[in-house]
């Protein structure tokens, strides 16, 4: 069975070792003992605080398989971005340049340095490992966290955003980052990278740009890659795409990644997931949808510090009394009882 749960300390060789696999880019999980530890204790600290507002609580979960206690994948929330330090981004704005006794008109992209997003919530550090990208992990790993939010809406912002790590090569070239090297910053992707995830963002405040960057000025690699996404990145777009997330012109200040963003209410996982009574039979068989093929089922407790979660046939609702039946030995594995409430919606 695949469980997601709260990370703990014991998971951090296999959060290591995913930091390894992620590679450059994927800034949230630096090759760094120190800060990974970090993270492990600041989740844990967070799962077990009582929260009633979103502060600087930091939510990272695992998914396990719990027949062979592989850690496939993982994935995070932050309740709120730029609280502690400052939260960079550059927005893409466009400026109307007209001479009427000319009759030439031209428009003009510029990229702003700004801090719009502070506050917000953000969904982040989704990762599964290359030989478990098969089935449902990618999508349990991300809707997982929307249950998460439906259940506990008081520790989260009215705003979510995510961002998508932009064009990088395997030797983490970003054609953006090229043309901010070479004119103001002179270390490389990789470098900067690590920097910013291990928490050191001085050097943006100290080197950015103060003024807006012209688009037009750019190289033409960098400019082509402007709000565009990693090979990598894209089915994790495509699956927040899906729950109503969408970019405003908000892109990352290194790689030019696309950050998009959706009301809490508005996700489609949190609009259209529902809470049941559990009853708990082992007289189930697999659901069936309406061409008698298996409806799976994503399904949560609603508990903060024992969060557990799967997704499953083998379960049956019943609308009529809103209950939900789910086998004994997967109602012991979330932390289910009978009488009980579970989230859950169909996938």
């Amino acid at each position: 069975m695949l469980v997601i749960r709260p990370i703990c300390a014991d998971d951090f060789t296999a959060l290591k070792q995913i930091a390894l696999e992620s590679g450059h880019g994927f800034t949230s999980l630096p090759d760094n003992d120190e800060l990974l530890l970090s993270k492990i204790a600041r989740a844990e600290k967070s799962f077990a605080l009582a929260v009633t507002s979103a502060g600087q609580q930091s939510y990272l979960f695992v998914l396990e398989d719990t027949q062979s206690k592989d850690i496939i994948g993982v994935t995070g929330i932050e309740a709120a971005v730029g609280l502690s330090a400052p939260f960079y981004h550059y927005h893409i704005a466009s400026h109307v340049h007209y001479s009427p006794r000319l009759g030439v008109k031209k428009v003009v992209e510029t990229l702003n340095l700004c801090n719009d997003y502070t506050g917000a919530s953000e969904v982040c550090t989704l990762f599964v490992r290359e030989k478990y990208r098969r089935g449902f992990a990618g999508q349990l790993l991300s809707r997982v966290r929307y249950l998460f939010m439906a259940n506990h809406p008081e520790r989260f912002a009215d705003l979510v955003i995510a961002e998508m790590r932009g064009v990088s090569d395997e030797n983490g070239h970003s054609p953006f980052w090229a043309w901010l090297e070479s004119h103001f910053f002179g270390i490389d992707f990789p470098t900067a990278d690590y920097l910013v995830g291990i928490g050191d963002k001085s050097f943006i405040a100290e080197l950015m740009p103060k003024h807006p960057v012209y688009v037009a000025l750019l190289s033409p690699e960098a400019q082509s890659v402007i709000g565009q996404v990693h090979e990598k990145t894209a089915p994790a777009l495509r699956l927040l795409h899906k729950e109503g997330f969408f970019h405003h012109g908000y892109v990352d200040l290194f790689d030019a990644g696309p950050t998009v963003e959706v009301a809490l209410k508005n996700i489609r996982t949190v609009r259209q997931s529902a809470l049941a009574t559990v009853v708990i039979s082992d007289t189930i068989k697999p659901s069936l949808c309406a061409e008698f093929k298996e409806q799976n089922y994503m399904l949560c407790n609603t508990d903060v510090g024992q969060f557990r979660a799967t997704i499953t046939p083998v379960v049956q609702y019943k609308p009529a009394t809103n209950e939900l039946y789910i086998p004994a030995d997967m109602a012991d594995a979330l932390g289910l009882f009978s009488g009980g409430d579970v989230r859950f919606i169909a996938v």
